[in-house]
């Protein structure tokens, strides 16, 4: 595997990302599809970094961005530490879905430059705090962006202008859905009302509320990780990359 850690200018600041790919081979020489992995609130951290590894292992260009970059250099959450958990919140608060599809076309055009990667068909997966943005970006650019996964993602059917759900109808790929049981930030209701918008528009969408599991329940180093379902996250993700990115 080829790995390394770059600075991309956006134009609003320097992008610290984790970069990850094949080595090319004469049995699979690439290009290989771009996979945009958006971190979670806690920040780019050793964890990610493994699971953007595993994404790569099965033939993917994954790009892995500090999203709080315009804030911070860096940074990852110390959970027993309460000043530390504010200021995810502050990070967390000063993000759009507007400044993360602008970082989207930084990392694509980064990507586009490397003869390693291909931007063809592009993939994203967001988890919790960007769930909602991996479906925004899936609307933004439906002729590039043709598999969008949302893993107990937050605000995806809001009462606000930026609510993923509205943009269903600009969706020309394929989106995963998956939602917690036990989740603070997504109910029943906010679930079904996602369902609905995406059966109105027609948008292709696989969606699923999962009994038993709580939020997070995708990450190995939090209490509630939940392995059955995490290795179904897996499996419906990896099938969906190979169904829209090949």
């Amino acid at each position: 595997m080829f790995e390394d850690h770059v600075s991309i200018d956006t134009g609003e600041g320097e992008m610290s990302t984790f970069v990850v790919h094949p080595e090319p081979s004469e049995r699979r020489p690439g290009p290989f599809p771009t996979v945009l992995f958006l971190m979670d609130a806690p920040g780019k951290r050793e964890e990610l970094h493994d699971m953007a590894r595993r994404i790569a292992t099965v033939g993917y260009y994954v790009l892995l961005p500090n999203l709080y970059y315009r804030d911070v250099p860096g940074f990852i959450v110390q959970r027993d530490d309460p000043a530390s958990r504010k200021f995810m919140f502050e990070l967390m608060t000063n993000l759009s879905n507007a400044m993360v599809s602008r970082d989207a076309a930084a990392l694509m055009r980064y990507a586009d430059a490397d003869p390693a990667a291909s931007t063809e068909r592009v993939g994203t997966t967001g988890y919790c705090m960007t769930g909602p943005m991996a479906i925004w970006l899936a609307a933004d650019y439906p002729d590039q962006i043709t598999a969008a996964a949302s893993i107990h993602g937050v605000r995806l059917a809001v009462d606000a202008d930026d609510s993923p759900h509205l943009r269903a109808p600009d969706i020309g790929g394929e989106v995963l859905v998956m939602s917690a049981e036990h989740d603070d930030y997504v109910d029943r209701a906010h679930y079904d009302r996602l369902c609905k918008a995406f059966a109105d528009a027609g948008t292709d969408a696989q969606t699923y509320w999962v009994d038993g599991t709580h939020h997070g329940f995708v990450f190995p180093q939090r209490e509630v990780y939940d392995k059955p379902t995490a290795e179904r996250h897996w499996e419906l993700l990896l099938d969906m990359f190979a169904r829209r990115l090949h």
